[in-house]
């Protein structure tokens, strides 16, 4: 069972949906916006809970009630989580890149237009809302404008500016912030993860808890130390070989992990994936270095390495040949 009080690191958005809540003034439609992993979802299920319980109380859910337990096994018949990957229900073969417009459909405006189940309301909540495609966007218009009911919808997204215009002027945003890299030490910390590698993770993950503990877990913070030892080689004028082979054998030891999450996944989308994630890294790991005491010529060369992986990753986005994009990011890095 989750609360509202258990959301730790975003006081004020918390604030912001009780002050609404007790003002009687909570909208059908929310953005909870802001960095991936650092709360939005729990947020938006200990609201639901809230939402949807037959007893709430005047700052959070009562907790005791049949509603309540529900919400936080999971199988309240009004509260629908809608996610991309749902279209392999339907489309075997899809590859789920988007939130298309069955999915919307089918997951959210048929329940919506029905009576709630148990008479409490109905709760939606659509990850990566960002994913949306313009015409499953248009679609939830009419319903976040006058839904049938109590309805409750919050769209999830770390791309707020990339909602259509008209979706944004139907909802009220709530921002969540980054968490401080002390926060997510500490919980990496009683989840058993080792001190360097939660203080490793919490720093690549830049303020998202999700994330550090993903790629902990993933062991994508072991193969760091690796990458930014070769970017750090080359950045000093020595020559590494081994990068492309470096970057795809760690690309597809995190593709098996996603296969593991997502047995339905598409194995080259994953690998592209995987390959971005990678090169961010590194050139997150580049930017850091711009920092520190170097000469300009050094300086533009650490430019030009992260110009390249830029350049690398729009043809990986383009579905270039995976293999020789990172045969052309050795070249040009070496």
């Amino acid at each position: 069972m989750l609360y509202l009080r258990d959301i730790f690191g975003q006081d004020e958005a918390i604030r912001q949906i009780r002050q609404a809540w007790q003002a009687q003034r909570l909208p059908h439609g929310l953005i909870f916006a802001g960095p991936t992993g650092v709360g939005k979802g729990t947020t938006a299920r200990a609201l639901a809970s809230w939402f949807l319980c037959e007893d709430p109380q005047a700052d959070d859910a009562c907790g005791r009630c049949n509603s309540c337990h529900l919400v936080g096994a999971g199988t309240h018949p009004d509260y629908h989580l809608i996610y991309r990957q749902l279209i392999r229900l339907t489309k075997k073969d899809s590859k789920a890149r988007d939130l298309s417009i069955d999915v919307v459909r089918e997951y959210l405006l048929e329940p919506a237009s029905r009576k709630s189940t148990k008479g409490q309301g109905k709760v939606f909540v659509l990850e990566e809302a960002q994913t949306m495609t313009r015409d499953a966007a248009n679609a939830i218009l009419k319903t976040l404008e006058e839904p049938q009911g109590r309805t409750l919808i919050i769209l999830l997204t770390d791309q707020p500016e990339s909602l259509l215009p008209t979706i944004r002027s139907r909802c009220q945003t709530i921002r969540f912030s980054s968490l401080p890299d002390e926060l997510i030490v500490s919980r990496l910390a009683e989840k058993g993860i080792d001190p360097r590698t939660a203080e490793l993770a919490a720093h690549m993950a830049q303020g998202s808890l999700g994330l550090a503990l993903q790629w902990a877990e993933d062991g994508i913070v072991a193969r760091a130390t690796p990458l930014h030892q070769r970017l750090s080689a080359i950045v000093a004028g020595r020559a590494v070989e081994d990068l492309p082979a470096f970057l795809s054998e760690a690309a597809k030891q995190q593709v098996e992990r996603e296969q593991e999450r997502d047995p339905g996944c598409s194995k080259d989308q994953a690998m592209r994936e995987a390959v971005v994630l990678l090169t961010t890294l590194a050139a997150d790991y580049l930017r850091s270095q711009l920092a520190a005491d170097v000469d300009n010529a050094v300086r533009l060369r650490i430019c030009r390495m992260i110009d390249d992986i830029s350049q690398a990753q729009q043809y990986i986005r383009g579905n270039v040949n995976i293999d020789l994009v990172l045969e052309y990011l050795g070249t040009r890095l070496r």
